[in-house]
């Protein structure tokens, strides 16, 4: 029998927003942490129908109902993070719920002092809360595919429908980001990336596909070297979205390696099946790109995500070559399992050579060294432009993503000159600094971000609005900060 492959992207569910229930459906109500008493002693939890709650945010608890359940969902001090959490605890709740009793919506009555901010966050979080991506051959649709969302004032409405529209959106860029670094590597490699990237596309976003023809005709020697050990050839992937007026012009480059094995350099058994998300930059990239043009935002976007399997063969590339980039800088490897940065080098001189970016952003899950620094909820910001650095961290802030600024340290910019060749790329040090400081030979003077996710990328376990697998993590970032430019 043949196993299907989960659709792409990932159906999100439909979100209403009204001022009257709909008959029959679970209903959902929000509760605060009660503040403790003024002379210390713990408050009382809220009672209703002899069911209490903490309101800790993201707890859940079910009232017994004739009427069918009802439920008590915690958003703690009312922060909007907050409501995220209760958002997302609620879809996974509700999804248990309707698979075994039938029915496909819910519904979640606002507290009197929600604002917008709250209301997107509780969105967000119901949206991404309930996803799922499981390779089976059971076809069941997901259960939940409503969400109603219940205000007490039919004036605000029409303004929860419009934050509906956009963060459906965002939504939908985490979740097709989810999608590619989840799909198995069985399915995906660079000519299937590629192919996704123009079927999802939406009007206004152009997609080209450049082979490996194309690609050894201008020089990408870094791509080539890491995908000549493969099978399925590399590719290029360009995205644009140029939408009239635009004032700023942004890059966008992604890390595309579809699966990595390390190459000859070759990694441990243990943790080499989660190597088929190693392209979560790209994905991030690809998944942006398209929702900056679904929301039509008044910036230019360039998107390129050099895509690659790093296999091992006897055309694998190996420790000791010199590899030419696209600029003509020339490479010593030192490791083929820092395969990353070579194809990011390629993309990040080709694109600001060809598209002259007001400034340039590259995501990948580049370094183990940066899940050692920052654990497996943040990611690493590097940049050469404050400024830059600030948008970023900002947009991270805005998206519910974090970002933490890490230092270019000149104290180990020598350690990547070379002997043999212009530069080495993998050199003794701080590992998420080099690699950095390996990039950063690449962008001139351009404004430049690298944002290193090998640790938020994936997951482990569920939290907040995340659940096992990719993550999707970047792909709300780079949205905002596109927002942020006018």
């Amino acid at each position: 029998m043949r196993i299907p492959i989960p659709p792409v992207p990932y159906p999100l569910i439909d979100i209403e927003v009204a001022d009257t229930q709909r008959r029959g459906a679970p209903l959902a109500i929000l509760v605060s942490a009660p503040e403790d008493h003024e002379d210390g002693t713990p408050a009382d939890p809220f009672e209703l129908e002899g069911v209490t709650s903490s309101g800790r945010a993201g707890e859940v608890r079910t009232i017994p109902a004739g009427s069918g359940p009802r439920w008590l969902a915690g958003i703690g001090d009312g922060e909007p993070k907050q409501y995220r959490k209760a958002g997302a605890a609620l879809a996974r709740e509700a999804e248990s719920y309707l698979d075994g009793n039938g029915g496909h919506a819910f519904q979640i009555e606002l507290p009197e002092e929600a604002d917008g901010d709250d209301v997107a966050e509780l969105m967000m979080g119901a949206l991404l809360g309930g996803y799922r991506y499981s390779v089976s051959a059971d076809r069941t649709k997901p259960a939940v595919r409503t969400l109603r969302v219940l205000t007490r004032y039919e004036r605000a409405v029409p303004a929860y429908e419009e934050i509906a529209a956009r963060v459906r959106e965002l939504a939908g860029a985490a979740a097709l980001a989810r999608d590619l670094a989840n799909t198995p590597s069985n399915v995906k490699n660079p000519a299937w990336l590629a192919e996704i990237a123009q079927k999802t596309a939406v009007p206004g976003l152009t997609v080209t596909i450049r082979d490996e023809k194309w690609l050894a005709e201008q020089g990408f020697g870094g791509v080539l070297a890491v995908g000549g050990g493969s099978a399925s050839p590399p590719r290029l992937i360009e995205l644009e979205y140029r939408p009239r007026g635009a004032a700023k012009h942004l890059l966008l480059v992604g890390k595309g390696i579809t699966f990595d094995t390390g190459g000859i350099s070759i990694k441990g058994a243990d943790g080499m099946h989660l190597m088929r998300t190693d392209m979560a930059g790209g994905g991030a990239v690809i998944a942006a790109a398209r929702a900056i043009a679904a929301l039509k935002l008044p910036v230019r976007v360039t998107a390129l995500v050099p895509a690659a399997e790093n296999h091992v063969s006897g055309s694998s590339y190996r420790p000791g070559d010199v590899v030419r980039h696209f600029n003509g800088v020339t490479t010593e490897v030192g490791n083929t399992d820092a395969e990353g940065r070579m194809v990011l080098a390629d993309a990040l001189a080709y694109g600001i050579k060809r598209f002259k970016p007001d400034a340039v952003i590259d995501v990948a899950t580049l370094t183990g060294a940066m899940k050692v620094s920052l654990g497996l909820r943040t990611g690493g910001l590097f940049a050469t432009d404050d400024a830059l650095a600030d948008r970023v961290r900002e947009a991270g802030e805005r998206a519910g993503e974090a970002w933490w600024r890490m230092p270019l340290l000149e104290a180990h910019a020598e350690t990547i000159r070379g002997e043999l060749a212009d530069i080495r790329q993998a050199v003794p040090g701080p590992g998420g600094i080099t690699a950095a400081l390996f990039l950063r030979e690449f962008v001139g003077d351009t404004p430049w971000a690298h944002l290193d996710i090998a640790g938020p990328a994936r997951a482990d376990k569920t939290y907040d609005d995340v659940v096992p697998g990719a993550s999707g993590f970047a792909a709300r970032t780079l949205v905002e900060l596109a927002s942020a430019y006018r």
